[in-house]
């Protein structure tokens, strides 16, 4: 139970309606499940009408990226969600990750990723650039940063830097208010929850 309640469809207005049901929609495309609370975070968005369209679009506009493929964007933003803590994140990303290619061994091994044998060398660069990003303060030092250009073209990088940062964005939310896992899921592996000591030598 969130801290403060969202705002249900028989009370939102028309945007607030029609955002409920493209989200919806979209989120049983992506997971191919439908949890009673899967929009809880977009309910407590709309009791600001303004700030829930921005929201939507920038969501709307990350939807259509496609610079990085899926596997690596399913690594960053579910490695953010763990280092972060969100439960709604790492539930729904867990899933959304597994449609993605993952397996659950893969999902399983995200929390000791540095000296897991099921992740490639560019897997790891990704999931450490997720897990810097996602530290507070964060830790991007200039080795990483310039290991990460190496592999990826500018416009990529800014992509996936960006839907690192957007996990970041969407896991702070959802644990300030206290939004807990909707059970995308349920009955599923589902990544666990990590954390990373600061200043720790990035892989190689």
């Amino acid at each position: 139970m969130a801290r403060i309640p969202g705002i249900p469809a028989q009370q939102a207005g028309p945007y607030a309606r029609l955002a409920y049901y493209f989200t919806r929609r979209r989120l049983r495309q992506l997971t191919g499940r439908s949890p009673e609370r899967m929009i809880e975070p977009l309910e407590i968005y709309a009791r600001v009408p303004g700030l829930l369209r921005g929201y939507a679009g920038l969501e709307q506009a990350t939807a259509k990226l496609s610079r990085i493929d899926k596997r690596t964007r399913a690594l960053a933003e579910l490695k953010a969600a763990t280092v972060v803590q969100c439960e709604y994140c790492i539930d729904m990303g867990s899933q959304v990750s597994r449609q993605w290619g993952l397996s659950d061994e893969e999902l399983l091994g995200l929390a000791s990723h540095r000296t897991s044998a099921l992740f490639s060398d560019l897997d790891k660069l990704v999931l450490d650039y997720a897990a810097g990003m996602s530290r507070t303060p964060v830790e991007v030092p200039d080795q990483l940063f310039a290991r990460l250009r190496a592999q990826f073209d500018e416009a990529q990088v800014v992509e996936l830097t960006h839907v690192i940062a957007l996990e970041n964005l969407r896991g702070r939310f959802n644990l300030a208010f206290g939004i807990g896992a909707a059970g995308f899921s349920e009955g599923m592996v589902c990544a666990a929850p990590t954390t990373t000591t600061p200043g720790e030598p990035e892989s190689r």
